[in-house]
């Protein structure tokens, strides 16, 4: 993830992307339209709040999710299987899924300019600090890592041979789980649209998860679909694994003393992403 400082009052926030802040400014954005990442977004407390949350159906994974069928969770970055799917991990392994975790890329680009966080330094790193976050879930003898090495803020450019990566990678009784295909993040969006695509064409179940829709949309936001959203509870010792799994990345979650910059995590986004629960998008085929 890479913050860029435009002022003293405005922070634009934009996750391992290499785009130029005067590119980012521009509405709409080539790639995300409207769906922009910046300021402090909606707070946690507003989406606590919003009763609609409450009336999303309930995704059970004992009976959605056949304990027999490998489930494939797609990370943009690593970190994005935590920040999303933290919770789904823990209930996957409860209910005994064999899980494999596909980072996209290997989220290079998050400290431009930093003396300590270089990219090749984090190409090694932001893996390592993924493994360690899958022992702090319990779930790491249920996980298999697989890494596709395509270039951090450049997957939207790279879609095609990202599809041809998943023909090898993929079985025909797969469970796939994906970032929103609208999540405002090009290289979340990419990563979305890729693997729907793919899903749709093998007709595999997909769900999309919410990670950066929460700090852009609002309540009743008509640019997320959540006639098609259920939402998972997590009980409180999986949110609070959960939380002590972000935090792991440290890469991510503490300042870097290169740069003076604050950490690529702030308070308020971990606040935001570690409610009691995970939203998923799941539309069915026509």
């Amino acid at each position: 993830m890479a913050a860029i400082e435009l002022d003293k009052n405005i922070q634009l926030i934009f996750k391992d992307n290499n785009v130029k802040p005067t590119t980012l400014l521009r509405y709409p954005h080539p790639i995300v339209g409207d769906r922009i990442i910046e300021g402090s977004g909606t707070s946690p407390d507003t989406w606590q709040k919003w009763a609609g949350l409450q009336k999303l159906p309930q995704l059970n994974i004992q009976t959605s999710f056949n304990s027999n069928q490998r489930v494939c969770i797609f990370a943009p970055h690593p970190d994005d299987e935590i920040l999303g799917c933290g919770g789904l991990l823990q209930q996957l392994a409860d209910n005994g899924n064999p899980i494999v975790l596909i980072y996209v890329t290997n989220g290079t680009q998050s400290h431009p300019e930093s003396k300590i966080y270089f990219p090749d330094k984090l190409n090694t790193l932001r893996p390592k600090e993924s493994v360690e976050v899958l022992k702090v879930l319990s779930v790491n003898h249920q996980v298999m890592t697989l890494a596709l090495n395509l270039t951090d803020g450049d997957v939207f450019a790279q879609q095609t041979l990202f599809y041809q990566k998943l023909v090898a990678i993929l079985q025909p009784n797969d469970i796939l789980v994906t970032t929103f295909a609208r999540d405002g993040h090009p290289d979340h969006e990419a990563t979305g649209r890729v693997v729907t695509s793919f899903a749709k064409q093998h007709r595999l179940r997909c769900y999309q998860v919410l990670i950066w829709a929460w700090h852009w949309a609002k309540p009743d936001d008509r640019r997320i679909p959540w006639q098609h959203a259920a939402r998972m509870d997590l009980t409180p010792k999986q949110s609070q694994k959960k939380i002590e799994a972000i935090h792991c990345f440290k890469s991510q979650t503490t300042e870097d003393v290169s740069t003076g910059s604050s950490p690529i995590l702030s308070t308020q986004t971990i606040t935001r992403i570690s409610q009691p629960w995970e939203v998923y998008i799941y539309e069915p085929y026509l």
